[in-house]
């Protein structure tokens, strides 16, 4: 007599139960790493396009660049972001910029779910944090 081999339905059950305990402790880790990270890369790029508009403006007599090719002039990334809305990582860019000063805005698209912060860039080259 030949004997059936293979996995009951209680060992199979089992297996599951396991998998799923594990998916339920690491998804949240997962979408907590991916708003940080979004966060942090929204910061940076607000950074950047101040540091752009700055540079511009210490090259120019004081004048701000009022366009967005101006600005592509320091930052090559400037049309991704500027002027605006435009959406990235999960953040949306907007971009004022006029010859006396500058704002800039990234903002999450979705709060607490693509980001925790909305960052703010204006003349002088002040970056500010709005956390909710």
């Amino acid at each position: 007599m030949r004997k059936k081999r293979g996995f009951t339905l209680v060992e199979i059950m089992i297996v599951v139960a396991i998998i799923a305990l594990l998916a339920a402790i690491a998804i949240p880790n997962l979408l907590q790493a991916r708003r940080t990270a979004n966060d942090v890369a929204a910061k940076a790029t607000v950074r950047s396009l101040i540091v752009a508009a700055e540079t511009y403006s210490t090259a120019n007599s004081g004048q701000y660049p009022n366009t967005t090719t101006l600005l592509q002039t320091y930052i090559t990334s400037a049309p991704t972001y500027c002027p605006g809305p435009s959406l990235v990582q999960g953040f949306t860019y907007s971009c004022t910029l006029t010859v006396g000063g500058y704002n800039i805005t990234a903002a999450p698209s979705n709060l607490n779910v693509t980001g925790t912060t909305t960052y703010y860039g204006t003349t002088g080259g002040v970056l500010s944090p709005l956390t909710p």
